[in-house]
């Protein structure tokens, strides 16, 4: 296996914030009853929130929007569509095992779907799988990072020592984000496009 490739120094017990920079800066956050309000650096507002049931269609109206690059990168392979059993395994989520939190953009109607993060756990490994996705139009504005640090948060919350995902060579804005936050990188075998990340926690 290639030797791991440090993104940047890391803490087991404090993740500081990514560094300062236009690519990455934080979007201002007003925390609500309904969650968290999240105003973006160029004026824009959205909600975080825990993924709900009734996120179906806005989830297939947010895949339909992504290009196949996007969906290349975030599923790993290709799809035209994405099946209505499928966006419902994604809403309707074990809790014991799951997390997943969206960013919805409640000044349009229908409320529509512009980001989300997950964790799978894995009991036996103490850890967990993350993806994190923010629709083309939203991105380069915080919103990726302010997804990975409350990825962070809730794993540290359970108890998890790491925190991981597969991302595609070609994506490089994952990357990037990924760096600034001090994972640690190593190339698949047989797989020679994709990079598993790791961050100890």
């Amino acid at each position: 296996m290639t030797p791991a490739r440090d993104f940047g120094s890391h803490s087991r017990h404090a993740l500081p914030p990514p560094r300062s920079s236009k690519r990455f800066a934080y979007p201002r956050i007003i925390t609500t009853p309904k969650g968290e309000v999240v105003h973006t650096a160029d004026g824009r507002e959205l909600v975080m929130r825990a993924i709900e049931p009734d996120d179906v269609a806005a989830v297939q109206r947010c895949f339909k929007r992504l290009s196949p690059q996007d969906v290349r990168r975030r599923f790993m392979h290709a799809m035209a569509e994405l099946p209505i059993s499928m966006a419902q395994r994604l809403c309707e989520i074990d809790p014991e095992l799951e997390a997943a939190y969206v960013l919805m953009d409640e000044t349009v109607k229908p409320v529509e779907l512009r980001g989300v993060g997950r964790i799978f756990v894995d009991m036996v490994a103490n850890s967990a799988e993350f993806s994190v996705l923010v629709e083309r139009e939203w991105t380069r504005v915080g919103l990726g990072a302010r997804l990975m640090r409350q990825l962070v948060d809730e794993c540290r919350r359970r108890g998890l020592d790491e925190l991981w995902g597969y991302v595609l060579m070609e994506n490089r804005p994952m990357l990037d984000l990924c760096r600034e936050w001090g994972f640690v990188a190593q190339r698949v075998p047989g797989e020679p496009g994709t990079a598993q990340i790791s961050l100890k926690l």
